[in-house]
């Protein structure tokens, strides 16, 4: 289907359409980033990035300073990702002033949301029916055994589940 001009025109537009690998030594963390991440959720991502691929862009001013992806940084300096990608990151820039920016940093921490219990527990239970055993779940998401066990079991959990575990104040306004 062919894409009409206008909607080229904004395409073209989307930092995302001009991905540039830049050396991770070019860029400098900002001093305000409010997200943290544990050290599993760390591992899990450098597993992320070796399994997947790179497959989101570190989000940088043009001075070079990191607005979104401190953590994808962070890791790419990690013995792992430093001999296969040779400290090379991929990055997209975006030309904002400094409110925008800290505020582009907090919309894209608190826009991934959280993962609720029950869908984790419907996703550990699909892939050990599909033949994922125990070690390999654990290993490939970054997960303890007792984690692991309790997901499978689903004790305590609520029924029902479904994807939406989470207040009213997190879902999107109807339009």
């Amino acid at each position: 289907m062919a894409k009409p001009a206008h909607v080229t025109s904004a395409i073209e537009g989307q930092p995302v359409s001009a991905v540039v690998w830049r050396h991770r030594e070019e860029l400098s963390p900002n001093d305000f980033n409010p997200n943290k991440v544990a050290a599993p959720e760390m591992k899990l991502l450098i597993t992320s990035i070796l399994e997947d691929g790179w497959t989101q862009p570190i989000v940088i001013l043009p001075d070079m300073t990191i607005v979104d992806g401190f953590h994808r940084y962070t890791v790419s300096g990690y013995p792992e990702l430093e001999e296969r990608f040779g400290g090379w990151v991929p990055t997209v820039i975006v030309d904002a002033d400094p409110l925008h920016h800290r505020m582009s940093t907090i919309r894209h921490n608190r826009a991934r949301g959280t993962h609720g219990v029950v869908p984790m527990a419907d996703i550990v239970r699909f892939l050990s029916d599909q033949g994922a055993d125990k070690e390999e779940i654990m290993k490939r998401l970054s997960m303890e055994d007792e984690e692991v066990d309790r997901l499978l079991d689903r004790a305590g959990m609520p029924s029902g589940g479904g994807k939406d575990n989470f207040g009213h104040a997190w879902r999107p306004k109807a339009n």
